[in-house]
């Protein structure tokens, strides 16, 4: 698990293919990396990858075939820049909000406009992910916890603050921009529980209004 506070900026130094899927080698300069070890967690541009070696200010890690098709790990490459951050533990402050590190999906960011001293964005979610996502709620955006500014269908807008732009890859944002989305655990897990006995059926299962309005949610 994670916060969503970025802890440092890293840059790709190699992305092999091997077997069908890919071999990472991420560097940073500006992370700690005294306590990390072998098969701890570390989120890359919010991705929960697993460090298979350790070479010096940097990590090893194989990003699956699931994980490429999901991800923007598809297009990364050498001197792609990555946020970092290393997993939870039981003493770390909870900045941001609670993040899996599981991606729902690929957002791209469709405009970028000053804002006083801040940024505002506008990113659109793929369609299926836009009821997971809410005025003044929280999203993950290449690992970066945010708030929801305003929604417009799978349309959302961000306000990116100095600090932010400084200390994260948002900077480097620009019109078209591929982006990771993860969306507020809760909001899954509600919509799960919302299914009741239905869950338990074959195949997927997904909240309508008919749904809803049969067992009492809406009128």
């Amino acid at each position: 698990m994670f916060t969503g506070i970025i802890q440092a900026t890293g840059e790709i130094v190699s992305a092999q293919k091997k077997d069908g899927d890919l071999r990472l080698h991420v560097q940073s300069q500006s992370m700690d990396w005294s306590d990390v070890a072998l098969g701890d967690s570390i989120a890359t541009n919010g991705v929960c990858l697993t460090a298979v070696e350790l070479p010096g200010n940097g990590f090893v890690a194989d990003v699956s075939v699931e994980t490429l098709d999901l991800t923007c790990a598809q297009y990364w490459k050498a001197g792609t820049r990555v946020n970092l951050e290393k997993a939870l533990t039981p003493e770390s402050r909870l900045g941001g909000h609670i993040v899996s590190g599981h991606v729902d999906g690929v957002g791209e960011v469709i405009s970028r406009a000053p804002d006083a001293r801040s940024e505002r964005f506008q990113i659109r979610a793929p369609k299926e992910l836009a009821k997971y996502i809410a005025h003044k709620g929280s999203i993950t955006v290449d690992g970066t916890s945010l708030t929801v500014n305003k929604v417009s269908g799978a349309v959302f807008d961000l306000n990116i603050v100095p600090h932010t732009l400084q200390e994260t890859i948002m900077a480097t944002y620009s019109e078209g921009t591929k982006v990771n989305l993860e969306v507020d655990v809760i909001a899954r897990y509600l919509e799960r529980l919302l299914l009741g006995e239905k869950a338990a059926e074959p195949g997927e299962q997904t909240l309508s209004m008919a749904f809803l309005a049969e067992h009492g949610f809406v009128k």
